[in-house]
C-alpha cells in the first residue's frame, strides 16, 4: 500500500515537472484538446492553422457580418471595441498567437525568468512571444489594461513582429513610439492608448494560452479580423462557415441592388424571403459573373443546398 501511494505521488511529481517545461505555455495536449473542434492542420506547438487562403479571403469579411454569424452560433463574447490605432483605415487578418501579462512581484517573476532561460528564451517576457510569431500571426495579449508602464512595444518591437508576420498587434495594454510605429509600412496596432513610457512591473503568465481582450475571449489559433469598428476574434473551427457565409451574404446583396437599380424586383421582394423566380435570377447571375464569386463554385453550390435563403 505504501509503495502504491510513493509510487503515485512519483507519478504526480513527474506529471508536475512536465508541465511546468514549456515557460508559461500550457502543454500541447491541453491546447489540443481546447481547440478540439478544430480538424486541420496545427503548428508544432498544438495551435491551429488556419490556411492562408482564409485569411486572404478573410480581408473582405465585415466585422458586422461575422459578429452576426458567431453570435447565431452561440458564440456571443468574441468582439472588442475601444482601442486607439496606428493607422484608423488600415485592417488586418491573421491567427491569433496569445500571451497574459500580470502585475508583477519578485520571486514570480524570477522564478519565470530562470525557467525561461533555461530553455533559450532571450530578453524580457515580453520578448518571449514574439520570438514565437510566424507569418500570418497577429500578436494578441492581455496586458490587463496598463497604460503608464504597461507599453508592451516600442518601434523596435513592432519592426521585428512586422517582419515575422506581416500583420500587427491587438492589446489590452498601452504601446509607446507611435511616430516610430507609423513608419513601419503595412503595420497596425490596436492598443487602449499611447504612453512615452517603458515597461514596467510587468510579467508573462501565459504564452499560447486562453485570454480575455476586454469583453471577448481569445483562443490561440483564433482568426483575427481588426478593422476600424474593432476587432473579433473567430473559433478556428469556425472560420471557414464564417467566410463562406459572408461571402455569400456579400454575393446576394450585390445582386439585389443590381436587381433593385434595374426596376426587376421591388425592395420588399429583394429584402424577404426570395421567391424561386428570384433564386432562379440569382443562379443565372452567378453564371455570368464568375469573377464575383471568391470561392469556388463547388463550395457555393453545396452551401446554397443549406441554405433557407
Amino acid at each position: 500500500m505504501k509503495l502504491n501511494i510513493k509510487s503515485s505521488l512519483l507519478a504526480l511529481g513527474i506529471t508536475f515537472l512536465a508541465s511546468a517545461v514549456n515557460a508559461q505555455t500550457i502543454p500541447k495536449e491541453e491546447l489540443i484538446y481546447l481547440t478540439s473542434d478544430w480538424k486541420g492542420e496545427r503548428f508544432p506547438d498544438g495551435r491551429p492553422r488556419i490556411p492562408d487562403e482564409l485569411l486572404e479571403r478573410a480581408k473582405n469579411v465585415g466585422i458586422e457580418e461575422a459578429w452576426t454569424i458567431l453570435n447565431n452560433e452561440g458564440y456571443k463574447c468574441q468582439f472588442d471595441g475601444g482601442f486607439k490605432m496606428v493607422h484608423d483605415d488600415q485592417p488586418f487578418v491573421g491567427r491569433a498567437l496569445t500571451a497574459a501579462y500580470m502585475p508583477s512581484r519578485p520571486d514570480l517573476e524570477k522564478n519565470i525568468k530562470d525557467r525561461g532561460t533555461k530553455q533559450g528564451r532571450k530578453g524580457n517576457t515580453n520578448a518571449w512571444a514574439i520570438d514565437m510569431l510566424t507569418k500570418g500571426d497577429v500578436y494578441v495579449a492581455d496586458g490587463f489594461g496598463k497604460i503608464a508602464e504597461g507599453t508592451l512595444i516600442g518601434d523596435n518591437l513592432g519592426n521585428s513582429i512586422f517582419a515575422k508576420t506581416g500583420t500587427g498587434v491587438v492589446f489590452n495594454a498601452s504601446s509607446r513610439d507611435l511616430d516610430g510605429l507609423r513608419q513601419i509600412k503595412g503595420f497596425n496596432a490596436f492598443v487602449r492608448d499611447w504612453d512615452p513610457s517603458y515597461l514596467k512591473d510587468v510579467v508573462l503568465t501565459g504564452l499560447n494560452t486562453p485570454i480575455r481582450i476586454g469583453r471577448a475571449i481569445v483562443l490561440p489559433g483564433d482568426l483575427v479580423i481588426a478593422k476600424s469598428e474593432g476587432v473579433i476574434f473567430i473559433p478556428a473551427h469556425l472560420a471557414e462557415k464564417v467566410i463562406l457565409t459572408a461571402e455569400f451574404i456579400s454575393l446576394r446583396d450585390t445582386f439585389g441592388i443590381q436587381m433593385l437599380k434595374e426596376g426587376k424586383y421591388s425592395t420588399g421582394e429583394i429584402d424577404n424571403q426570395w421567391t424561386d423566380k428570384i433564386k432562379e435570377d440569382f443562379l443565372k447571375w452567378l453564371d455570368k459573373n464568375p469573377g464575383k464569386i471568391p470561392m469556388s463554385r463547388a463550395k457555393l453550390d453545396e452551401y446554397m443546398k443549406g441554405r433557407t435563403w
